[in-house]
Parts: C-alpha cells; sequence; structure tokens
C-alpha cells in the first residue's frame, strides 16, 4: 500500500529497487544541483538515498526538516554526515556485509592482474606483438605470504579464497579474531608480505595508515592492493616508492580523490592497475544492495521496524530514546 511520503534519490539506483519504491512512496531526483534544490523547495522531503558520491551533509539535512532517515545502498558511509544525522534522531541505513564476497573477488581479481602482469600481456596480443611472451615478466600467487590489514567480513573472505590459492595468510588486526591465520603487528606484517592488501575504514582521527616510514618496511618485490578506502594511504608518498623501484606495484579500486586531478603520478605509473571504484557494482551486488537498503527505508517510512543491523546509528539513537 502507497503512502504519501516523498523519498529524495541523490543518485540513481537499481531498476528493480527503483520499481519497488516508486510503487510505495513519491521519487523526487536531486541528481544534480540544480534539480536537487528544485525538490528541496517543492517537497517536504521524508527520506534521502545516495549511493557513493551524492553528499549528505550538514546543508542538506538542514533544507530537509521533514527527514526521518538517510541511506545509502552500500556499505561505508563517507558521503553521510552521521554525526549530523544522529543529532537530529535521524536513522542512518545502510547494507551491512553486502559487498564482502564481490570486494574479495575484485582484490583477487586485482591481485592476480598485478602479479602476473595479465593486462600488459593482453594488451601487447591486441597490438600483434606476439613476441611479448619472450619478455614476460610476470609471477604466481602460489607459495606467497599475503598479508591482510583489517581482518574483519571482507579481509576473511579474501583470506579464504588466498588458502586456496596456495598462500600463505598473516594478518594484522586491532584485536585477534577466530581465523587459522597468524596474528603479527603491522610493522612484521609490511616486512614479511610479498602483497599486501587492505581491508579496513578510513578514520579522519588515524589519517593515512601508510606513509613514507610504513612503506619503506615493505619489500622492494612486494606489491600493494587497496580495495578500502583510498585515503589509507599516501599517494605522494607511494608515487615516490613506486618511482623508486622500493615498492613494486600497486592495485586498486579506490583512491583519495575520485576521479582524480589529471595527471596522477600514481594513476598513470606504468606499473599500477586501477579501477574506478566498481568493486561492488557487479549486477547482482549492486542489485543485492540497493532493494535491501530501500526494503529498510520503507519499512521506517511505514512505521514499520527495519532490520537492526541495517540502521548504522541505532544503537546511539536508542541512548537519545
Amino acid at each position: 500500500m502507497a503512502i504519501n511520503k516523498n523519498v529524495l534519490l541523490l543518485e540513481t539506483i537499481a531498476e528493480e529497487a527503483l520499481v519497488m519504491l516508486q510503487d510505495q512512496v513519491n521519487v523526487r531526483t536531486g541528481y544534480d544541483r540544480i534539480s536537487l534544490q528544485k525538490a528541496v523547495d517543492k517537497y517536504p522531503i521524508h527520506a534521502i538515498i545516495t549511493r557513493g558520491k551524492g553528499l549528505i551533509n550538514k546543508a542538506l539535512l538542514d533544507a530537509c526538516p521533514a527527514l526521518q532517515t538517510v541511506a545509502r545502498c552500500g556499505v561505508g558511509l563517507d558521503n553521510v554526515d552521521v554525526h549530523e544525522a544522529t543529532a537530529r534522531n535521524i536513522s542512518v541505513i545502510h547494507a551491512p556485509a553486502s559487498n564482502a564476497a564481490t570486494i574479495a573477488e575484485h582484490t583477487l581479481a586485482l591481485m592476480l592482474m598485478l602479479a602476473r602482469n595479465l593486462y600488459e600481456s593482453m594488451q601487447q596480443v591486441k597490438n600483434n606483438n606476439w613476441n611479448w611472451r619472450n619478455q614476460y615478466n610476470g609471477d604466481e600467487l602460489h607459495g606467497k605470504t599475503l598479508g591482510i590489514i583489517g581482518m574483519g567480513n571482507i579481509g576473511q573472505r579474501v583470506a579464504k579464497l588466498a588458502d586456496a590459492f596456495g598462500m600463505n595468510v598473516i594478518y594484522s588486526s586491532r584485536s585477534a579474531k577466530d581465523v587459522p591465520y597468524l596474528q603479527v603487528t603491522q610493522a612484521e606484517l609490511l616486512q614479511q608480505a610479498d602483497i599486501v592488501s587492505l581491508h579496513l575504514p578510513y578514520t579522519a582521527v588515524t589519517g593515512a595508515l601508510l606513509g613514507t616510514a610504513e612503506l619503506a618496511l615493505m619489500k622492494p618485490t612486494a606489491l600493494l592492493i587497496n580495495t578500502a578506502r583510498g585515503a589509507l594511504i599516501d599517494h605522494e608518498a607511494l608515487a615516490k616508492a613506486l618511482n623508486t623501484n622500493t615498492l613494486a606495484g600497486f592495485a586498486a579500486d579506490v583512491l583519495p580523490e575520485e576521479p582524480p586531478k589529471h595527471p596522477d603520478a600514481v594513476v598513470d605509473h606504468p606499473h599500477t592497475l586501477i579501477t574506478p571504484h566498481s568493486g561492488s557494482l557487479t549486477a547482482t551486488t549492486y542489485r543485492q544492495m540497493c532493494e535491501y537498503t530501500i526494503t529498510n527505508v520503507l519499512a521506517l517510512l511505514r512505521d514499520e521496524k527495519p532490520e537492526s543491523r541495517s540502521i548504522y546509528n541505532f544503537s546511539a539513537l536508542q541512548k537519545q530514546a
């Protein structure tokens, strides 16, 4: 049964999820500055939904006094002012752990592409240079030590996949995990690993996790993979490490700034592989993330109970009640 509520979309969502939304509420769109302003000026907005780019900040919250919930069709909430929303008693909905499997796959794909130098090999074949095989210098994952920084849902899935490839997995984490892998300090991990993969959130308090000093601990033959958050790495230090051959390669699905200013020393480097933050945009995961988020937004707007795990600030709101 439809309800007379206005939901503002800052970005497109999966078609199946959009149909669910349109069937229940009035959908307004604010895909650019002009349409966004028109929507908030004309309608009382009860919910705002974004993906990874549309900002839900204090200014937008100020412009929508009727808000009950804000949501992101995804996991991380870097583009949502959670603190400000919580202070206003606004639920923040997301899709926790929904991208774990696909990000783990993307991580292994980047790892394989980089280690085996597959991208360059394919480009050479497209250029009809079959003699490339005579100078091929790729390597394999089997027998290599993978160091995982952050052993949460995604880190554990990456570890299992790496285990299947015959890799030796070690990890560093703020707390010990119930996993069959050796926990070491971050410094030990950087010194021992042939490949380092990041799987933890970025916080403004800690800043970049890997800078000049940390990168200097890594083997000159080591590879670095980042499918977590771009700001976890000091990219100026990373570019220097790549240019001085103190790091063999870098692959990522995330950057500190997306898209980066052009030219970019890391993106343009011959020893890097960068994808456009597309790791969780596979057809299956994208649809599931959007449907899960919309289902819980609609439940809240109907005064029903969303899944408590879908509400990021659930505990904080309970304390305020």
